[in-house]
């Protein structure tokens, strides 16, 4: 819901002026209160070929970094963890609301093109990356949106840097490479030719990822294979699939 549309409301009949000055209030008070920048999401410039995607420094507000890293989820092993299989914090939480909520979800919608309604969501964390994490792959059809949110300091190393890539067969064809700086958004729609893969990195190495999939089943089928496959990487301490 924009301020347009309260205007809009009030031409035909809507609510009096004094109904439509709270709900504004209301809604800008949201809007500052959201620890993600969505003026600067929808003002970004989307690249269309050879898929659509966007790339934003400072997605995530400066002021509220210290807090969403210092209730960031404690993940000591390499792989790609559910929210539901970690512990964190509220600031953490908070963050995880808000690129989950109403508000990014039709900025996505709009930036994209698509229609989002009755797409589930499902979000992983990562916190470690492995030597053999990196390789070149596209995700999954049955995610349909990929987004990731990058939670590092000023990323120092030449490797660990997701590119985006115009196929499969080198790490150097490169479309856009994506520095793991603290707070950048990377945003892509899921095609065939949506390639991308890091030089590998071992190390630190905080992302979260969020996708709308096809449906539920996909979130329950996922939810059980990380949940598996993460209780399997923390008694190994190994990553068994790409990362981004």
């Amino acid at each position: 819901m924009t301020l347009p549309y309260f205007l809009y409301r009030l031409e035909k009949g809507g609510p009096a002026p004094s109904l439509f000055f709270c709900a504004a209030a209301g809604y800008l008070a949201v809007m500052a209160a959201l620890p993600i920048d969505l003026d600067a999401f929808d003002a970004a410039p989307l690249t269309r070929e050879p898929f659509a995607f966007l790339m934003l420094p400072r997605f995530v507000k400066p002021e509220a970094m210290a807090a969403i890293n210092a209730d960031y989820p404690e993940v000591s092993h390499p792989g790609s963890f559910p929210l539901p299989t970690l512990q964190y914090g509220p600031a953490f939480a908070a963050f995880v609301a808000a690129i989950q909520g109403p508000e990014f979800t039709r900025a996505v919608e709009r930036k994209l093109g698509v229609n989002l309604q009755g797409r589930p969501t499902m979000v992983t964390a990562r916190g470690q990356s492995a030597a053999r994490d990196g390789q070149i792959h596209t995700d999954s059809r049955t995610k349909l949106i990929t987004v990731l949110i990058y939670m590092n300091n000023a990323w120092e190393a030449k490797t660990g840097r997701l590119r985006l890539l115009r196929g499969p067969d080198s790490l150097e064809d490169v479309i856009a490479e994506v520095p793991p700086d603290e707070g950048t958004l990377l945003i892509f729609k899921n095609e065939p030719n949506a390639w991308h893969g890091f030089h590998a990195f071992e190390g630190p190495r905080r992302v979260i990822q969020l996708n709308w999939v096809t449906g539920m089943d996909v979130v329950k089928r996922e939810q059980t294979r990380h949940r598996i496959s993460a209780f399997f990487k923390r008694l190994r301490g190994k990553s068994v699939q790409p990362a981004m």
